[in-house]
């Protein structure tokens, strides 16, 4: 299980501060598939990356399996993340490798052996239906195509969890669908828990099991996702809901 218990991040900017999160406590249960969802500027983005430990909070814990994890470094550090999983917005492939060079680039960082690598880009390639494309450098892909890539380099490392930062926002709707249709079948054929984070209502109420809705830096309310919108309790809440409902 992931959990995060009173987590703060402050930025500071100029002269003031910038509270990112304040307080934040979260349960993730293993196998599902978790959204969170809240407006630009809720602090969405800071919460994913205090999860794999890119930004560290200045208060509060992160544990993994019951685990406290938040002050690891060095090799015990590498270690968690190899067990997380990373699909980003914008992609983040690296342009001059192939389709099939970017899903091998952590295996290679870790140093996996040349042909266990290949056996790996070879099935992750297959798995997100991209095996016809391996030799393909990122221009010469789709947006969704780069994204399946961004998908099967992030299991590269066979991790038990996968976050998603705004995974589906740079692409058309059919595309979006099929993204979503995707990591449905890694959730269910590999049982990895999956974390979303999204300001598209749409994309939580089609593929997530429970959300956390976050305003300004605080977790409003979390709960299962179609007795959370059809009851909105949280101010947050029903905000989101009216504004899905072009009625705010």
């Amino acid at each position: 299980m992931l959990s995060l218990r009173d987590v703060e991040k402050t930025y500071g900017r100029g002269n003031k501060q910038v509270d990112a999160l304040r307080g934040v406590t979260l349960d993730v249960y293993p196998g599902e598939i978790f959204g969170i969802i809240g407006p630009s500027g809720a602090g969405k983005s800071t919460l994913i990356r205090c999860i794999n430990l890119l930004e560290r909070p200045e208060k509060g814990q992160i544990f993994i399996d019951g685990v406290d994890v938040t002050g690891f470094r060095g090799r015990r550090l590498r270690e968690v993340r190899r067990n997380i999983g990373m699909v980003f917005q914008h992609f983040n492939l690296l342009s001059n490798r192939t389709a099939a060079g970017n899903v091998a680039f952590p295996m290679e960082i870790v140093g996996i052996p040349k042909g266990e690598r290949a056996r790996r880009v070879a099935q992750l390639l297959a798995f997100v239906g991209l095996e016809e494309k391996a030799d393909r450098y990122p221009s010469e892909l789709s947006g969704g195509e780069k994204q399946r890539v961004g998908i099967a380099r992030a299991l590269a490392m066979e991790p038990r969890i996968l976050l998603c930062d705004e995974a589906t926002s740079a692409l058309d709707p059919d595309t979006t669908v099929a993204i979503l249709n995707l990591l449905k079948s890694i959730n269910q054929r590999l049982g990895l828990t999956i974390v979303m984070v999204t300001h598209q209502m749409h994309v939580v109420r089609s593929i997530c099991h429970r959300v956390a809705v976050i305003d300004q830096g605080r977790i409003a309310e979390v709960g299962p996702v179609m007795e959370l919108f059809s009851n909105p309790r949280a101010t947050a809440t029903r905000r989101l809901v009216g504004e899905a409902a072009g009625i705010a």
